[in-house]
């Protein structure tokens, strides 16, 4: 509870202090949910009504409330990212956040809360959280796209086929993919984030009551449009990173390719001596190159030349570029 000296809601009796303008519920019990729903009057929705998908599940108007819900980012002890869902339910006066692992945005507004004069009620902490939430992805897209240009430049410069040793080059490959699919998987998350960002400002601008002030909506409205340019600059990544991948792909191919080059020539060289040497191992007693004097070497003269010419005519035909 912000704005307010105590976090425990079992000392609130009958009404909300005044100065309260955030409850922040984080991994609430049911004590503490029909508390804040019996002072407020409102209902604290569950972890699985907050994950739902359609549209009518996160944008609600009900008695003059709005109840919205959007996915953030959240890291494990491992420092995976995952996502999570986090409600917002904001009356007149008071904002209600849900969610249920610890989210550094909030972490950072409630230090703020305290000495920064233009949180002054509930929707001015909503549109708050929501420029942090948009900042954070800002930040993620710029990380994505300076990874994503160094991989461009190392797939396009021929950082990966460069090494003469093809398990040294099959080795980059496989790093340039698990990198690529890194990559496409936090640009998935970030849009997810900031597609729920743009709804729920969109809708609390729209269909707010007359105490989302006009300057909260033209910071909605802000936050509209900052992602808008985001998205935009998420699509072109998008493409990037997918060519980025057809490009990788298309390198293995051909590296493919080059060994199926390589054991084809070492099969059709293979192919003359073998069947020279078949023909003279068989153990025949009329065989007139077993009375030759030089028939044994004129034999490995004939074995040599028929590995040798087709090597000759693999080089004139270019395979050896």
């Amino acid at each position: 509870m912000f704005r307010h000296p105590s976090d425990s809601l079992s000392q609130i009796d009958a009404e909300l202090p005044p100065d309260t303008i955030w409850i922040d519920l984080l991994h609430p019990s049911d004590d503490e949910k029909r508390s804040v729903e019996r002072l407020l009057k409102i209902k604290i929705p569950t972890e699985d009504s907050l994950s739902e998908i359609e549209a009518s599940s996160r944008l609600i108007l009900d008695h003059g409330k709005l109840y919205l819900s959007s996915p953030a980012v959240r890291l494990d002890e491992q420092g995976d990212a995952y996502l999570t869902p986090v409600g917002f339910i904001i009356g007149s006066r008071v904002l209600v956040t849900v969610r249920f692992w610890p989210l550094p945005i909030f972490d950072d507004l409630a230090k703020r809360i305290d000495t920064d004069d233009s949180l002054a009620d509930g929707m001015c902490v909503f549109t708050a959280l929501l420029e942090a939430m948009v900042d954070r992805g800002a930040d993620v897209l710029e990380h994505l796209g300076a990874t994503t240009d160094a991989l461009s430049r190392d797939v396009f410069k021929g950082g990966l086929v460069r090494s003469t040793r093809p398990v040294r080059s099959s080795r980059r490959m496989r790093e340039a993919l698990q990198q690529i699919g890194v990559s496409a998987e936090k640009l998935a998350r970030a849009r997810d984030v900031l597609l729920g960002v743009q709804r729920i400002a969109s809708f609390a601008s729209e269909v707010g009551n007359d105490w989302v002030t006009p300057a909260a909506k033209k910071r909605l409205d802000s936050v509209s449009k900052d992602v808008l340019s985001l998205s935009d600059y998420e699509t072109r990544l998008s493409d990037k990173i997918q060519l980025l991948l057809d490009a990788v792909l298309g390198f293995i191919n051909i590296q493919q390719n080059e060994l199926f080059k390589i054991l084809t020539i070492v099969s059709v060289v293979g192919v003359p001596p073998t069947i020279l040497v078949g023909i003279w191992g068989m153990n025949f007693k009329e065989m007139p190159e077993l009375s030759w004097t030089w028939g044994y070497p004129l034999a490995w003269l004939a074995v040599i030349a028929s590995g040798v010419l087709p090597l000759l005519w693999f080089k004139r035909r270019g395979w050896f570029d």
